[in-house]
């Protein structure tokens, strides 16, 4: 019995584990809000500059930004992807423990029904004046 409730304990424990999805969209909205503060920073940085040293920035940093862009994309795509890879991990994580908590609930149950045969046959026996001798019984004398 010992051993289903640390069992039952690490179950719980592990339940208790899981990220919150309420947090971690909090998180990622953060993430969003500080990319986007970052960006009107550069938009104003960029404002006060004279035309013609923004004409100048532009053609000297094009293939730059455009390969910015691309990365931005990739990097964009590798988020969600990586999301989406997080999310199905916990989920499957989940089942898991929940499939270990129900397992272990079985095998309780099945031991529970097996002491209790026994039990009744014991006492069947008692009635029909047998000698029953227990293992406990034995190992403690």
């Amino acid at each position: 019995m010992d051993a289903i409730a640390r069992a039952q304990q690490r179950i719980e424990d592990a339940a208790t584990g899981r990220t919150d999805p309420a947090a971690f969209d909090a998180a990622l909205h953060r993430a969003r809000n500080a990319v986007e503060t970052l960006a009107a920073t550069t938009a104003r940085f960029e404002a006060g500059l004279p035309e013609a040293i923004q004409d100048g920035l532009r053609q000297h940093f094009r293939p730059s930004a455009r390969h910015l862009a691309e990365v931005r994309g990739l990097t964009n795509q590798v988020i969600r992807r990586l999301e989406r890879i997080e999310g199905d991990l916990l989920a499957e994580r989940h089942a898991r423990v929940d499939d270990l908590a129900l397992l272990v609930d079985l095998i309780a149950s099945g031991w529970r029904s097996v002491e209790e045969r026994l039990g009744r046959l014991e006492e069947g026996l008692k009635r029909d004046s047998a000698v029953v001798y227990r293992l406990e019984d034995r190992q403690a004398g």
